[in-house]
Formats: C-alpha cells, structure tokens, sequence
C-alpha cells in the first residue's frame, strides 16, 4: 500500500512539473490590467536608420525619364517577380563602410540616414550636378525587402524575407512557422544590431503590455531567438496526456524487468 501510494505521488510529481502551463502558452495575457481594461496603446515605430549590408531599392523619376536610365536598374517594376536575386543585383548594398554607389552619382554614407534622409541627399546632389528644378525630381528609397533570421524552437527556422514597410513580432514568428509547445514564449530574444555592436532584448509574448515595448516591431537583420523549455530536454512530454503515457511506459518496461529477473 505505502509502495502504490510513492508511485501514486512520485507519479503526480512529475505530471505537473513536466507539462507545460496553460499561462505559458497564451499570448497576449492580460497581466497587469483590470479585467475591464483591455486597450493598449501600441509603441509608435521610430523612422528606421540604414545599417550596414542593407539592400536599399532607390528610383529616380523626373519630366523626361530617359534621363534618368542609367540610375535606375533594367528590372525595375519586376522586383517581387524575380525574387531576393534581383533585388541583390539591382539593388544599392551599404558596404561595411556605410556608403552606396550610385553611377554617373558616385558614393553616399548613408549609414544612420532615415530614407527621407537619404532621397535628400540624393536630389541636392542631381540638382547640383545634373538637373534644374523645373525637371521635377522625384527619389523614393526603402529597403529590398525586410529580412531577418529566425532560430531556436520555431517551426521553420532561417532567414526570411517580407516585402512590407514594417512587421510585428507576431507575424514574424507567424511568418516563420510559429512557436511549438515547447517554444519559451515568456524570454523571446531579439538580438538587434546598432552602429556600436548588437544588443539582446527581452520580449514576453504572453504578456500583452508586449505591444508597449519599443522592440515590438522586427527591424532588418534582427535575429529572433526562441529557447526550449525545460520540459523540452527531460523529454517527459508537454501535456498531461503525453507525460502519463512516458511515465506509464517507464514503469511497465520496469516492472516488467523485475518480474523477470525474480524469475
């Protein structure tokens, strides 16, 4: 009897330290707030500041466009059609110094600059060097694409690419596969690159205040690092109904064993 009644709370024991909390799978909990209150204020984005090895896709458009061909790549237009090799050949790459080279235009740092930043940069240099104002110069810049890296315990780990001016933490997990069970959704680790070096902050998606945070929105290059739980590496299961079956498993295979060997 004492013997049924270990087994019985070694079993429980281990059931509820193995499975993995309801509250630790839930996005988006409202922690902090009153029940009443559900409203967030979402972290307004700040303008993006170009970083080393960003792909900038730039196009000048003035009266007569013919004037212009030789800043702009033969397959403009068609970017979305030929994928992350046209936008690698065609596009403007920030080198480790911080500078593109536009031809006929030569070099600009851009490293730092907002894209409105830098469509000025560019139109002071064409209307110095190139044109008049009556030519009506019109510069876009942005990024070819927003890329980052996804790791850890995602569906489908890797970099990814998404033709968008911004996205949020949650479509770029989404966009990545999702976070299993077994995921830590509570210590997602963004590692974020600055000018001085990178940085790793700290996101908690079952928190909803996480809309609040400065870190919400997914910047290019960041790489989204997702750690296994626990229950992960002793490998018992993440719900109630898997850990039961491993532990009822290990007992038979053990029982089975004794019995053999008292033969």
């Amino acid at each position: 009897m004492n013997r049924l009644l270990l087994l019985t709370g070694l079993l429980l024991c281990i059931v509820s330290t193995s499975c993995v909390p309801y509250k630790d799978i839930v996005y988006l909990q409202d922690k902090n707030t009153p029940a009443d209150s559900t409203q967030v204020m979402i972290e307004q984005q700040k303008p993006y500041r170009v970083q080393i090895n960003d792909i900038l896709n730039i196009r000048i458009k003035v009266l007569d466009q013919e004037n212009v061909t030789i800043f702009n790549p033969v397959g403009e237009g068609n970017l979305n059609a030929s994928g992350e090799e046209r936008a690698y050949f065609d596009g403007f790459t920030v080198d480790v110094h911080g500078n593109i080279r536009i031809p006929d235009l030569g070099k600009f740092n851009v490293l730092g600059y907002t894209y409105e930043e830098i469509e000025k940069l560019i139109k002071d240099r064409l209307l110095e060097e190139q044109f008049k104002e009556t030519a009506n110069i019109f510069i876009t810049v942005k990024l070819s694409g927003l890329r980052y890296t996804a790791s850890g315990e995602i569906g489908n780990p890797g970099s990814q690419v998404v033709y968008q001016e911004r996205v949020n933490i949650f479509e770029a997990i989404a966009n990545a596969g999702e976070i299993p069970l077994t995921g830590d959704k509570k210590d997602v680790q963004i590692i974020r690159q600055y000018p001085q070096g990178q940085k790793i902050h700290h996101l908690d998606l079952t928190d909803r205040n996480v809309m609040k945070s400065p870190y919400y929105y997914v910047q290019p290059n960041d790489i989204i690092y997702i750690k296994p739980l626990k229950q992960k590496i002793l490998g018992t299961g993440t719900t109630g109904v898997q850990t039961i079956t491993t532990v009822i498993s290990v007992v038979s295979f053990l029982t089975t064993f004794i019995l053999l060997l008292n033969r």
